[in-house]
């Protein structure tokens, strides 16, 4: 009988516990692959690596809503990453996201640290869902276009007649050049299958001219076909240092088959240009889990030095050794192999 009471009881208090937790959900994705890598640096070696998140970065995340009444609600969001080579967790436990705010018919307003208002326009103009080798992520590396702001306040409004926008600054809390303050907007209009966004941002700096950032997208679905561009800029303090990328993809579904191809153009002010293509594909074991294959290739002039980048990782034509040197005209490429499971 005792038995049989605190059964009861437990069945009892099982309603209240999933309504209590129904506003918090725990979700992540594992994502590991086997990667054949070839900077394309003379005498330099081809290599065989195990890689994590060479389609999406393996993340663990945690976020949940509380209803305030008359629609406003309270918002967060932490996610961190983890590389699921080594088990290793990013040097900023939650540096993926971490934010809190509100949420209502306004739209939404958060304080943390999360994605830049251009981030959003190149996420969603990267035909490979800036996971596959040769994706836009490499216009964000070597301090070009920033992704992610750290002590910001942001803000994107509901959708209007299919337009959102997007603001957001951010603090740099420095009293030396840079300062690092960054001011950021987006404009970005959906409807249906089309999409098209544009971002600029400003990064204030004391001593000489501030940074200044552009990104400018559009995509468009017809039935199986997605096609999707953009044209990303950097001009940073200084001469002739000014980078630009420019992309063109394409995906086509066919059942739980799905194949990609994107072109890039990489070009510095001063003179340097690279030219990548890209190919993958997936294959769908259920709506949670697919295999994928990944190849991508550069070809640097000779001043470029150029790398892709996936996901998590990054290929660069650079020497090996404790003090890795950039070795211009050399020409990067990978291939990759992996498993992805989201939850």
């Amino acid at each position: 009988m005792q038995y049989k009471a605190l059964a009861a009881a437990l069945i009892t208090t099982l309603p209240l516990f999933a309504h209590a937790q129904s506003n918090v959900t725990i979700y992540g994705i594992m994502d590991a692959a086997v990667a054949v890598e070839d900077t394309g640096v003379p005498g330099e070696s081809r290599r065989t690596v195990i890689n994590s998140g060479n389609q999406s970065s393996s993340r663990l995340g945690f976020r949940g809503t509380e209803d305030l009444g008359n629609g406003l609600k309270a918002i967060f969001n932490i996610e961190a990453g983890v590389a699921i080579d080594t088990g290793a967790a990013d040097s900023a436990l939650f540096g993926r996201r971490s934010v809190v705010g509100l949420q209502g018919g306004f739209g939404q307003l958060t304080i943390g640290r999360e994605y830049s208002p251009i981030a959003s326009v190149a996420a969603a103009t990267d035909v490979l869902g800036q996971g596959f080798y040769g994706s836009n992520l490499s216009a964000f590396t070597a301090n070009r276009l920033t992704r992610r702001l750290s002590n910001s306040v942001n803000f994107k409004s509901a959708p209007l007649a299919g337009f959102s926008l997007l603001a957001a600054y951010g603090a740099g809390e420095r009293t030396v050049d840079p300062s690092g303050d960054l001011m950021g907007v987006a404009l970005e209009y959906a409807n249906g299958p089309f999409y098209a966004g544009a971002g600029y941002h400003r990064l204030e700096r004391l001593a000489t001219q501030d940074d200044k950032e552009l990104a400018v997208g559009a995509g468009l679905k017809l039935g199986d076909v997605d096609i999707k561009a953009n044209y990303l800029s950097a001009d940073q303090a200084g001469p002739n240092n000014e980078f630009e990328q420019m992309n063109l993809g394409a995906a086509y579904t066919m059942g739980v088959n799905k194949f990609f191809v994107n072109l890039q153009r990489n070009e510095i002010e001063s003179g340097a240009r690279g030219n990548a293509w890209a190919v993958a594909y997936t294959h769908a074991l259920s709506k949670r889990t697919n295999l994928y294959a990944s190849y991508g290739s550069m070809r640097n002039d000779a001043r470029g030095t150029f790398g892709l980048n996936s996901s998590s990782t990054a290929l660069v034509p650079t020497t090996t050794g404790s003090t890795p040197v950039s070795v211009a005209g050399a020409d990067p490429r990978v291939l990759s192999l992996g498993v992805r499971h989201a939850f």
